[in-house]
């Protein structure tokens, strides 16, 4: 499942009622809870962290207060500089849960608290879990030059500089408003790093980085940031096709003689796709299809399908099938292609055996059922190599090379 959002912020290092809110205990409450998960570690991601005043970097924010369905939605503009809003915006600073910081693309410097209604939200800062664990993989130490693409709200900037040294990193976004703002808030910490407007997937050309962290997914693995990887360096990057539900981690190397190995991570959650990428989603009314029509068959007493913890196969199923949805909200396992109209729905029966139902031109169960089999004829993999080709393509395989797919260009209309 690829979505950010993780609910509600939690109230833990929250204010008791009446009392001033206090961001250093809120801060020391959500890295212990990070340890605790497993997200984090000792060493100098945790203490910053630890350091780092979110209310700084991030003094105004956004919470919804529409309900579900309602339209149009409504958000209030929270701003720590008003004492009345304080104790909520430390709620959703160290919740952990993603926060909201940009509508309908405004600019971010200047705004005055309040209501805002229609349209969306446009930028958010990433679960604090999911940013500590990819900060603990580039394994940053001081001196490492890093391009950070997709400043956001300068989170993973600020992080990188409090590490590696402010002169080090370059941080890089497509919306200058981001940028402006992360400029600002930045050395209001003391931070300047070079901060750039531009295209993420260009990189900064004529320049060479230890550490390079996407913090939006992507189509497949920007060639220029590749080329831009010193040697000894890793470029993390969360790569999807157009369906949110399975997405993949790629990690890239650069050896020190200048070979670049690669491999592709099934992963549970993952940044929200980049500008501009096409993505395919389940209408309520696609849902409540898939939840309650006959069907035109139903299979009972059928193998079990992979289970969710076999996440290397989902990710295989989301490149080599193509098209698919889950509705992680059901019950049981309910898959979707929106394009054509097809669904299955399967429900265990006991611990082995399961009953299926399935509708449209594909057979979608059937589909699964021969990818699981040549999944488990590859050992099951939760990993792929990824292979840069000659020409610019990319190609996730197996070890064996029993299964394997092409990852296409974000402008190749090829089939994987």
């Amino acid at each position: 499942m690829s979505t950010l959002d993780s609910g509600p912020a939690d109230s833990v290092g929250g204010p008791s009622a009446g009392a001033e809110p206090d961001p250093a205990v809120a801060r020391a409450a959500i890295v212990a809870r990070l340890e605790e998960e497993g997200s984090l570690r000792p060493g100098p991601v945790r203490d910053a962290l630890l350091a780092l005043p979110r209310e700084v970097l991030i003094p105004q924010a956004y919470v919804r207060r529409s309900g579900p369905g309602e339209e149009p939605p409504r958000w209030d503009l929270l701003d720590w500089s008003a004492p009345q809003d304080r104790p909520e915006l430390l709620g959703l600073l160290y919740g952990g849960a993603s926060v909201l910081v940009q509508h309908d693309g405004e600019a971010l410097l200047g705004r005055a608290r309040g209501t805002r209604s229609g349209a969306a939200i446009t930028s958010m800062s990433t679960v604090m879990g999911l940013t500590a664990e990819l900060l603990e993989e580039l394994d940053l130490r001081p001196g490492l030059r890093v391009l950070d693409v997709g400043t956001g709200a300068g989170v993973t900037a600020a992080v990188a500089c409090w590490v590696c040294g402010d002169r080090e990193v370059v941080t890089l976004d497509l919306d200058r408003h981001l940028t402006e703002s992360a400029a600002a808030r930045l050395s209001d910490l003391g931070f300047r790093p070079q901060v750039v407007c531009g295209s993420g997937e260009l990189g900064v050309p004529g320049r060479q980085f230890d550490r390079v962290f996407v913090s939006y997914a992507v189509q497949c693995v920007p060639a220029a940031l590749v080329e831009q990887l010193a040697p000894g360096g890793t470029l993390l990057a969360h790569v999807t096709s157009a369906s949110p539900s399975w997405p993949g981690l790629a990690v890239v190397r650069r050896s020190a003689d200048g070979q670049v190995t690669a491999e592709l991570r099934a992963v549970e959650f993952a940044h929200r796709a980049g500008h501009g990428m096409a993505r395919i989603w389940l209408s309520e009314e696609f849902r409540q299809c898939m939840a309650t029509e006959p069907g035109t068959w139903t299979g009972r007493g059928v193998p079990a399908p992979p289970a969710d913890h076999d996440r290397g196969f989902w990710l295989a199923a989301d490149h080599v099938l193509g098209g698919l949805v889950r509705d992680f909200g059901a019950e049981h396992l309910a898959i979707g292609a929106p394009g054509c109209g097809s669904w299955a729905r399967a429900e265990p029966e006991d611990h082995r055996r399961w009953s299926v139902t399935v509708r449209g031109p594909r057979d979608i169960w059937r589909e699964i059922q021969d990818l699981a089999a040549r999944w488990r004829a590859a050992s099951s993999p939760d990993r792929y190599r990824l292979h840069f080709d000659a020409d610019g393509g990319q190609r996730a395989a197996t070890e064996c090379g029993r299964l394997s797919w092409q990852i296409p260009a974000p402008h190749d209309d090829g089939a994987t």
